[in-house]
This record gives C-alpha cells, structure tokens and sequence, in this order.
C-alpha cells in the first residue's frame, strides 16, 4: 500500500490478539503500522510486534525492490512496535539505528545491544536528509512512554506520529474512528494530559497535511482535523458530550434494579445514557464513557464494610487517569450497614473539579418507597444539569 508515491506502507494486522497490553478487548484486531520512506536514502519507520516480524521484513524486502535501507527510525520502545529492531540490525547490517538518547539503553535491556557502533540519536533541532526529504525530530515524553519521538517531512508536510493518534482494531476492518481512538487514547495515554498539550502545541507549529501513526489508519484532511480536535478535549480533561455514564456493581441483582431504573428514568425525560454492568462490561469502554460524558452515576453494592471490588477497580482506573470535571452521583446498596457511597466518595477525594449531586441513593437490600423516591428525585436532579 503506498500513502504517497515515497511512502510504502509495511505494516501488519493482527487478528490473533484478544487483549492488547494484556487488558484491552480488541474484537477487531490491532494493525502495528511501519513505513517505508523510499528518497536517495531510505528509511524505515518502528518496527512491529514479534510475532509479525517475519512478515514485516517479507513486506520491507517488497518494498525496497533491490535496495538496502539506510536507517531504523524507533520512534517508541514498546514491544509491539520495537520486536524487530534485532531481527532489522541483523539482516541490515550497514543501517544505522535512529531514536532518542533514552531509546538506546531500553535496546540494551530487551536486547542485550545498544547497537553503540551504528546509532543516531535523535531530538528536538536535529535533522536527518534523505536527499529530496529531510526528517525532523520531535520529542514526545510521555506519550506515552519517555523515550518517544515524533518524525516530521518538512517539505511533504507528513507528521510520524508514533502511537499518538491511533486506535484499536486492524487496518481491514472499517470502523468509526472516535470511538476506538478515545477508548485507546483515555486507557492508554489519559494519564499524561499535560504532556499532550505539549505536543499539541509543537504539532500547531508545523503544516501538517498527512499523519502516519504506529496503529489505526492514515489520517488526511477532515480527519486531521478531528483528530487534533478529540486530542485537545481529550488532554485537558474537558466534556466531550452531554450525557450520563450509570456505571454499576451489583450482587444479587437489586443494585443493578436501581441502576436500569434510573437509566429508564434519564432516558424517559431525554438524556443520553450509556449504561455498564461493571462485572461483565468491557471496563476500558465505561472508562473512555466516564471520561466522555459530564455525568457519572457510580452504583455498588456494600462489600466487606467497603465497596464491591469491581467497583473498586473501576474508580481506579478513573483515579489513575486524571478523572475531573464531571458531577458524580452514588447509589449504595446495605442490608445492615451501607457504607459504598463513603468509600467510592473517599477514593474520588483527590479528583480535581469534581460536583456531587444532593440526591444521593440509599438502598437497604431492595427498592422500596423510600428508596424508589430517592432514585427519582436524583433522576429530576441529573435531568435538569
């Protein structure tokens, strides 16, 4: 596939994964994306995961039609774009191994080799010619790991982009871009807001017309854009939606009861509601909804004189990526000593800019009078925000 007539793309879609890093469901697979920048010299963009480099350098070998490479740009150590970094040294000799300075003692540790006899290292201000193109560097810390760099084509106007502005699923598999991409970006990169931002202001620095990033597809046009639009949103933490996440936690079922109950009710009077048994949802796609919508309704069930652990893992992952901004409802469930809405509320207490809502929900085992009273009383409140 060629995204111009000097760029080949020699990537691979995986559709043996079922959980990326371990703990993302991927039901359309993953494409680990590599370029080839074919100019007087040429120059390979990361490599894939180990267990495509095989293909990957089939691909490459393709590409070249006779010639030698010149150089390996890495732009991100992680495995599923640096596995073939051996294998590439080995068959290529004579190339040169690019990346940052924090790149090349990572390569020691996956490697044994830091390749000390054959690097270039890369940062803000240098540059590498090609010969009609020339790549210019761009440091990208934490995004999301320390060593990233970004590869721009000045007189092209290609941006590399590493693994900022990619998604889950394969290459051959057409899907909505936002979705994935804000599944992808809040699991993977939410953390690191701040050190977005300061790259959404080196990137406002250059003319872009084309982003090659290391997973989903090629971004042109409108779909840069939209893309630089979702990052900004996304970085600072700001409402993407109107709308309320009912996240839940349920034992026996009565907790769950309450949770639909008030969904119907949000529903009835005409709010978006996007609703997750915590237990057996997928957990990455409450995350990105808690992060997308300005309303949370977190429900659990007492456990143990604390919350019910799925619960508890939930409002983790919330914690560990900067949640903020938002108004948070509780609805706790006790049949002696209800103490959910304490502990959920004491695991947000470092959140910035959170609102609670007055109408909190107690229930003692099961709906009642009071209790169903309560839940409307909260649906009037979430309505009317």
């Amino acid at each position: 596939m060629d995204i111009k007539p000097f760029i080949k793309y020699v990537g691979v879609n995986d559709h043996k994964v079922d959980l990326f890093e371990g703990q993302y469901i991927v039901p359309n697979g993953m494409a680990y994306n590599s370029y080839v920048i074919l100019d007087q010299k040429v120059a390979v963009m990361d490599t894939v995961d180990a267990d495509f480099v095989d293909k990957w350098l089939e691909n490459i070998d393709k590409s070249l039609d006779g010639r030698q490479p010149d150089y390996l740009i890495v732009q991100h150590m992680e495995p599923d774009h640096s596995s073939g970094i051996q294998a590439f040294a080995d068959r290529y000799p004579a190339a040169q191994i690019v990346a940052s300075a924090k790149a090349f003692p990572m390569m020691q540790a996956f490697f044994g080799e830091d390749f000390a006899d054959r690097r270039v290292v890369a940062g803000d201000g240098v540059t590498l010619s090609l010969g009609e193109r020339t790549l210019a560097f761009v440091t990208a810390p934490m995004v999301h790991w320390p060593e990233v760099i970004l590869t721009y084509i000045p007189e092209e106007k290609v941006l590399f982009s590493a693994d900022a502005f990619g998604k889950f699923g394969a290459l051959d598999v057409e899907e909505e871009w936002d979705c994935e991409a804000r599944r992808y970006y809040i699991g993977i990169v939410g953390k690191y807001g701040a050190q977005v931002q300061a790259v959404l202001k080196k990137a406002a620095a250059l003319s872009i017309e084309c982003i090659c990033p290391l997973h989903g597809p090629v971004l042109t046009g409108d779909g840069i854009k939209n893309a630089l639009e979702k990052y900004n949103i996304w970085s600072t933490y700001a409402v993407e939606d109107k709308g309320v996440t009912i996240a839940y936690a349920s034992i026996y079922g009565h907790t769950a009861a309450a949770a639909l109950e008030l969904a119907d009710m949000l529903e009835d009077a005409g709010v978006t509601v996007e609703k997750f048994d915590l237990a057996r949802d997928d957990m990455a796609e409450a995350v990105e909804c808690a992060f997308r919508y300005d309303r949370l309704v977190l429900a659990a069930s007492t456990y143990n004189n604390d919350v019910f652990p799925f619960m508890r893992t939930f409002i983790d992952h919330l914690t560990a990526r900067n949640f903020q901004s938002r108004t948070v409802a509780f609805i706790e469930n006790g049949s002696w000593a209800p103490a959910a809405q304490k502990v959920m509320r004491a695991m947000l207490e470092n959140c910035k800019n959170l609102s609670y809502a007055n109408n909190n929900v107690t229930i003692k085992s099961a709906l009642n009078d009071d209790s169903s009273a309560a839940l409307a009383a909260l649906a009037q409140e979430l309505s009317a925000l």
